[in-house]
């Protein structure tokens, strides 16, 4: 419910939207271009230099559903304000931050911002529309967020080979300013009168979960999987995550309503939700590293290469939506990861040096793909249930595609550093230096991986890290291909609420 009647500008509400939501996947994708370089200014570790991306992912996807409640409770304009404002500083902030630590800490407040922006906006203009015009606007946010996607790789590549990697933030916040003014002048305040409670305990028991998780993830190849840290940190996850689903089916208003799990079509877009981490989203963070790191391009390159995988969701998302009238949204999004499989397999046969020209076609059919689940998912997860539950159901599908994202990342990284010292391993003999060698080649630091191994060759330094990565990208295939048949199936029968 709202206090106020929607405000007389409603597209000037969508607007502001529109421009916080693209400036998420811009401070999401767009430091991953200069990540060797801000890892070797700050002086960070291959740990640390993981941690600039999963700690964003984290704090967003674990704060999504918190952030709602917040909202309701307190006011969408006034969240939204704050979030945008605070977005923003924080952005500008890790222009001087002085070490990895502190930049890793701003990025994980700028999750929680995000996650704050996202919900608050999205409630804001559920007032604003109704019925079909509330469809498009959503949809409208959805491209948005696409445009970020495509603008971020190449207009960062162009900040930092021009000014350096310290710039790249200033576009975050030049959206992030424009959404702010926007939303403080056009919006009305709103509040849901029956918020008067925020489930704090499964908010902090869920986000404690996930980080325990993340973390153990993260420092498991480096440690070792039977470390006792990590060991400790995979207890914790497991702990927290029996206390979060023991804490939602008792509180009076859950931050997470498990009931909803029951509908079998809920279930299944839940994994559509999570589907596009494997086969795309965590293709964003690391090609842009291999591609500096190891293939040795320079960043205007690197840009150009990597709008060749995220143009196609400039458009194609949107026929999406009108292809539903000829093919069923099972169909469509099956088809569509089928697709993207065979474009991640295709990746995998890149030989490493390749130029631009090597990696776009594969990077065209991973885009494509991608597009048609992309433009679908988000109606689905609400279509899929009561119409009294959506409100519900588009929060948990925003935190399971976030906190998705995010421990998704943390596999691929380890699985990647894994992968990486099973074949430095067969040249290099002592296995603290191969794990070493391992870690840094990951994260892109060619030059750091061959000064720890000076006898080897480099041409043989750069084919242990080739194959790695194109056994790396036949797991992906073989995932996104296997989450496309249950897709499928889960999603078979057309999407009606039951119930």
């Amino acid at each position: 419910m709202a206090d106020e009647l929607p405000s007389r500008h409603p597209v000037a509400v969508l607007i502001a939207v529109c421009l916080a939501s693209a400036s998420m996947p811009l401070a999401f994708t767009g430091p991953t271009i200069a990540l060797p370089s801000i890892g070797m200014a700050l002086g960070g570790s291959p740990v640390s230099v993981n941690w600039a991306t999963n700690a964003y992912l984290l704090t967003f996807g674990s704060m999504l559903l918190a952030a709602g409640a917040l909202a309701d409770r307190y006011g969408r304009k006034r969240v939204f304000a704050i979030a945008t404002a605070g977005f923003a500083i924080l952005s500008a902030m890790l222009a001087f931050v002085p070490d990895m630590t502190s930049f890793n800490l701003i990025r994980a407040a700028e999750g929680v911002m995000a996650a704050a922006a996202m919900s608050a906006g999205m409630a804001a203009l559920a007032q604003e529309f109704e019925g079909s015009g509330r469809l498009r606007a959503f949809s409208f946010v959805g491209v948005s967020f696409g445009v970020g996607l495509s603008l971020a790789p190449i207009a960062s590549a162009y900040l930092y080979e021009m000014f350096g990697w310290r710039s790249i933030f200033g576009l975050v916040v030049a959206f992030d300013v424009a959404a702010f003014v926007l939303g403080t002048f056009y919006m009305v305040e709103t509040r849901d009168p029956a918020a008067t409670t925020v489930d704090w305990p499964g908010c902090v028991s869920f986000t404690v979960a996930l980080a325990a998780l993340t973390t153990a993830i993260l420092e498991g190849p480096g440690r070792g999987w039977s470390d006792p840290m990590v060991v400790a940190f995979f207890a914790v996850a497991v702990t927290f995550l029996v206390a979060f689903v023991f804490i939602e089916r008792r509180v009076a208003r859950p931050m997470l309503d498990l009931d909803l799990f029951r509908y079998r079509q809920f279930a299944g877009v839940q994994l559509l939700a999570a589907a596009p981490a494997y086969g795309f989203v965590v293709l964003l963070i690391l090609l842009p590293i291999r591609l500096v790191g190891i293939d040795g391009m320079s960043a205007p390159e690197v840009g150009q290469t990597m709008f060749a995988m995220s143009a196609p969701l400039l458009v194609l998302p949107l026929l999406a939506g009108s292809l539903t009238r000829w093919l069923s949204p099972a169909t469509l999004c099956g088809l569509g990861l089928v697709v993207t499989s065979l474009g991640v397999f295709w990746l995998g046969l890149v030989p490493i040096g390749a130029r631009t020209a090597d990696f776009v076609p594969a990077l065209l059919v991973i885009g494509v793909g991608i597009s048609f689940p992309w433009g679908l998912m988000d109606g689905l997860a609400v279509s899929v249930v009561p119409k009294e539950r959506a409100g519900m159901a588009a929060g948990i599908f925003g935190t399971v595609r976030v906190a998705g994202e995010g421990i998704a990342l943390a596999l691929v990284t380890a699985l990647l550093s894994g992968l990486a010292q099973s074949q430095v391993s067969k040249i290099v003999s002592q296995p603290a230096t191969s794990s070493l060698i391992a870690e840094r080649l990951a994260t892109g630091n060619f030059g750091g991986a061959s000064a720890l191994a000076p006898e080897v060759p480099p041409p043989t330094l750069l084919a242990s890290y080739g194959d790695a990565f194109g056994a790396l990208t036949l797991c992906l295939a073989a995932v996104t291909l296997i989450t496309a048949v249950v897709v499928f199936v889960s999603l078979r029968r057309p999407a009606v609420a039951q119930g």
